[in-house]
């Protein structure tokens, strides 16, 4: 069936088309309408109609807007040389006798980013603070006479320099599978949380009654204490990965429990990957699709836990043909962002035969991550030293000075612009040189441009420059050679209703 194309951009738009103001999250529609439900009966006409009207919470809004934040493995691996512990280490060989996450937070600044998540617990189950529901902890090693406690320390120093926490809580856990509560078979029952253990000197404000098994109790147990104890949490980051046991033992995680708990306890914090906020971007190369969708088909499974309708690794995963292609086991159309995790390195943990990616291999998937409409998630292991590598942080500090030379000031910032209604353009005021374009759609009213052109005034006529599909957060074009004009304009081609534009900026730049 052939839809309808709108092709508008609003008269409000003229106010912001060249950099839309840093509003605060609050300012996102009262009603955001981030899920809306899709029935076997829908047309495509339907489907596309619905996509149009999905909104992001606030909580999306302000996580799209981070553009990188990092992440920080960093654990018993770091010491074993493993990837994926085996949940029996002796917790001694945690000796990070040089911990500096000062050194951390200045790095990961300096080199951009906006938040940092750190590993409180791995698949092997070793807890980075001293949590009263498990043995396997820093306070089980010698290092700091057993009072370590890494994640008081990085909750501290990236708040400290300017940087939000985030907290990555393991679902797989190889150590309480040792210890027969992972995967024990155990039916979900009412629980409270948090559960009063011998010596507890705890009372809380509130406690929580949650359907759970034992190791689901457990893990609210755990969240309980991340998420009331360390301050204010914003990403809340969980993968599905199940522990490495025998096909016929398998943990169905309780995510209805854990999304209720993490809701209640931290209603700001961005709940990804295996979360109702954001989506992992399907490979660990760091890399987007050329035109990624956020509203994209999803299902809801296993105790509430968004799940794709189609593949993950789907080459297209919110166009019109993936929506009807989805519509047979599509529960709603979602908005669920991208998250493109990449590490600095070869491993997620420190291993000292590896070198840090170049500043081209980072560049080019910041270009293909940010600018292309979804968040950059670096990994930067620390050593075991409790540092983060020399050569690391130079290479931090190198990307960021990259960027800017690559998206220096934008030459249309005070430009006159013109909206009408299929265009935004700009007059410079002179003929200047761009070779890089930077849009965004204005995306509290949604994500709706399919296809566009951008175009330059060269020698009276209209003459196109580039153009691609989606834009969506944020979309950035790489122009082979500069163009010369003073007149600029994005023209959309095809957009799902009416469009909003929140930025058109042009760039010369000085690489």
């Amino acid at each position: 069936m052939t839809v309808s194309r709108r092709l508008f951009v609003t008269a409000a738009t003229a106010l912001a088309v060249t950099g839309l103001p840093a509003l605060p999250a609050s300012a996102a529609p009262a009603d955001p309408r981030y899920r809306i439900p899709v029935s076997p009966d829908d047309t495509e006409a339907d489907l596309v109609r619905k996509a149009s009207q999905v909104r992001p919470t606030a909580r999306q809004i302000a996580w799209q807007r981070l553009e990188r934040t990092a992440f920080l493995h960093f654990g018993v691996n770091t010491f074993t040389g493993l990837e994926w512990g085996t949940g029996d280490e002796d917790p001694d060989v945690f000796q990070p006798n040089g911990l500096d996450t000062d050194q951390w937070a200045r790095a990961l600044r300096d080199g951009g980013f906006k938040l940092a998540i750190l590993t409180v617990k791995h698949h092997d189950g070793f807890v980075l603070y001293p949590s009263r529901y498990t043995d396997h902890t820093v306070a089980s090693s010698s290092w700091r006479d057993g009072h370590g406690d890494v994640l008081r320390s990085f909750a501290d120093s990236m708040r400290r320099y300017g940087l939000k926490v985030g907290v990555y809580i393991s679902p797989a856990d190889e150590n309480q599978y040792l210890h027969g509560v992972y995967a024990n078979g155990s039916a979900r029952t009412t629980r409270t949380v948090p559960t009063p253990v011998e010596g507890d000197d705890r009372t809380p404000t509130r406690s929580y009654s949650l359907p759970a098994t034992d190791y689901g109790a457990h893990m609210l147990n755990q969240l309980y204490e991340v998420l009331t104890e360390y301050g204010p949490v914003d990403e809340v980051w969980f993968d599905g990965a199940q522990g490495r046991i025998p096909p016929d033992k398998v943990e169905k995680y309780d995510w209805d429990s854990w999304y209720t708990l993490v809701r209640s306890l931290a209603p700001d914090a961005a709940i990804a990957v295996s979360g109702p906020d954001v989506r992992w971007v399907g490979n660990e190369g760091g890399l987007a699709r050329e035109d990624e969708w956020s509203v994209v088909p999803v299902q809801e499974k296993d105790y509430g836990r968004t799940d794709y309708a189609l593949s993950y690794d789907a080459a297209d995963m919110g166009s019109r043909d993936a929506l009807v292609r989805a519509q047979p086991v599509a529960d709603y159309l979602q908005w669920w962002p991208a998250e493109c995790d990449v590490s600095i390195r070869d491993g997620w943990f420190y291993h000292a035969d590896q070198q840090p990616k170049t500043v081209e291999q980072l560049t080019d998937i910041y270009f293909r991550s940010v600018g292309r409409n979804s968040v950059l998630l670096l990994n930067v292991p620390p050593d075991t030293d409790g540092l983060l590598p020399a050569a690391d942080v130079a290479r931090l500090r190198e990307f960021r000075e990259r960027v800017d030379r690559e998206l220096p000031e934008d030459l249309a910032h005070d430009a006159r612009t013109t909206v009408a209604p299929d265009r935004v353009t700009v007059d410079l005021g002179a003929e200047r040189e761009v070779d890089r374009i930077r849009l965004a759609e204005d995306v509290r009213h949604g994500q709706r441009v399919e296809g566009f052109l951008v175009e330059a005034l060269v020698g009276g006529a209209w003459t196109e420059v580039t153009g691609a599909g989606t834009i969506g957060a944020s979309r950035i074009l790489l122009l082979a050679a500069p163009v010369r004009a003073r007149r600029w304009r994005v023209r959309v081609t095809e957009a799902r209703n009416t469009v909003r534009i929140g930025e058109f900026g042009l760039y010369r730049s000085r690489v």
